[in-house]
């Protein structure tokens, strides 16, 4: 923390944070390495790593407060600031009003310390001029370097998440790799009477030692530098990306030793934000050879596109029904696959299947009074509607899936049916649409 002395006249006018343009109010930070102008942010800016231009987010940088003493032990720098301005506002000797504006200080104390320090004080100007200079000279010392901290998670010892993340020891801050490098010196023994070939032996088995040590040090820092202790977060981070840059991801995988956790990051960064300007472009080209010039057009454009695909795909599904209708298991299987595809036109097919198997199937639940439907969403009260299952079985359903997958990291359709006793295409359709909607994944 340190004075500040970036900003002439007024105490209180300060830039707006570079980040957000809200006005900056104490604590915020500034950055050590850009400027001037000085480089300013909002605590929120700055734990969301808000970079611009040459600034980076892993810059030293600097805690701006005025809570510290300057001319008194009592008497903070802001409470300083605090005197004077009120002083300018309401007038030299008026004190019980500048008490008042300042509302930290009373009547007497502000007399007393305004007379001390600011009237009978002749070495006032030059302590002003000390404190600048000792700023000055400490302006590099004070920055506070970049470091990403965070606390891995502690499972317990020996469970399925602390074998996948290596055997991680939390009270230890380490992890099991190679731990019986030290079987093969455990019986070595260096003796006057040795022939020179067994100490030749010995030594050669003692560099097999240090060379299994040097890369387990290696094989560690890599894993800490790239954060692959918490595989769990790992994935869900790998997990943001569009495909494409997913495939990229996986494939750049074994080069991040080379380049180091930052550089990695940063070029992957790189290939998603290309992806998305590619993206971007052919939206734009394709709006542009339909003639459109402006956005509010393209709005409108999108919902008509939208709308003309769905009636071409229902068109491209009867015509499929009608090449199947002569088989009837070929007709059954088809449409029970399209009917995973989309719940909503789960009706349609229900008609279809009544026609072919000649019974009617049965209609959808009402959930009208049912105890937890108002905690589900409307997509899971369609869900449960089609697959008649009542609102309080399915959330037990859900919260026991959902449990399971944090804990393995993932879930099979097998491991689901295993969970939930209840009959197995009910049980499917509940996990494709947990996994659908991201409350699960795939093992």
């Amino acid at each position: 923390s340190r004075f500040n002395f970036d900003f002439p006249g007024d105490p209180f006018d300060k830039p707006p944070c570079r980040g957000c343009s809200s006005y900056l109010t104490e604590p915020y930070v500034k950055c050590a390495e850009c400027g001037p102008p000085p480089f300013l942010l909002c605590l929120q800016c700055f734990t969301r790593g808000f970079e611009y231009k040459k600034h980076q987010s892993d810059h030293t940088y600097e805690i701006m407060t005025s809570d510290f003493p300057v001319l008194d032990p009592n008497w903070t720098a802001q409470e300083e600031m605090s005197l004077l301005e009120a002083v300018m506002d309401c007038g030299f000797g008026n004190w019980q009003d500048v008490a008042n504006q300042m509302c930290t200080k009373s009547k007497e104390e502000c007399e007393k310390h305004y007379m001390k320090h600011f009237i009978n004080n002749p070495l006032f100007a030059s302590t002003l001029l000390n404190l600048k200079q000792a700023e000055e000279a400490q302006h590099h010392e004070t920055a506070i370097p970049f470091h990403s901290t965070e606390d891995p998670p502690r499972p317990t010892f020996d469970s399925l998440l602390s074998r996948d993340m290596a055997g991680y020891m939390p009270a230890r801050a380490d992890f099991e790799f190679d731990n019986y490098a030290e079987w093969d010196l455990r019986d070595i023994d260096f003796v006057e009477d040795d022939s020179d070939i067994l100490h030749a032996l010995k030594i050669a088995v003692v560099d097999i030692y240090h060379s299994r040590l040097k890369e387990r040090q290696r094989r560690k820092k890599i894993i800490r530098d790239h954060g692959l202790i918490n595989l769990r977060k790992f994935q869900i981070l790998e997990r943001r990306y569009p495909k494409e840059v997913q495939e990229l991801y996986e494939t750049m995988r074994r080069f991040a030793r080379i380049l180091g956790p930052v550089e990695h990051d940063k070029f992957i960064e790189s290939h998603a934000l290309e992806f998305e300007l590619r993206r971007e472009i052919k939206r734009l080209q394709e709006y542009r050879a339909a003639g459109i010039t402006n956005f509010c057009s393209a709005r409108t454009y999108d919902h008509l596109k939208k709308s003309r695909d769905e009636e071409r795909l229902k068109r491209t599904m009867l015509s499929e029904v009608l090449q199947y209708i002569q088989d009837s298991s070929a007709c059954q299987q088809w449409l029970s696959r399209q009917a995973d595809i989309h719940l909503q036109t789960a009706p349609v097919f229900q008609l279809f299947l009544s026609h072919s198997t000649g019974r009617r199937s049965a209609p959808p639940l009402n959930l009208t009074g049912l105890p937890g439907t108002e905690k589900l969403n409307e997509k899971e009260k369609e869900l449960c509607q089609m697959v008649r299952l009542v609102p309080g079985a399915y959330l037990e359903y859900k919260a026991a899936l959902v449990n399971e997958c944090n804990k393995q990291g993932g879930l099979r359709l097998a491991q689901a049916r295993a969970l939930i006793k209840i009959d197995v295409n009910k049980t499917r359709k509940i996990y494709d649409f947990l996994i659908r909607e991201g409350y699960i994944t795939k093992a």
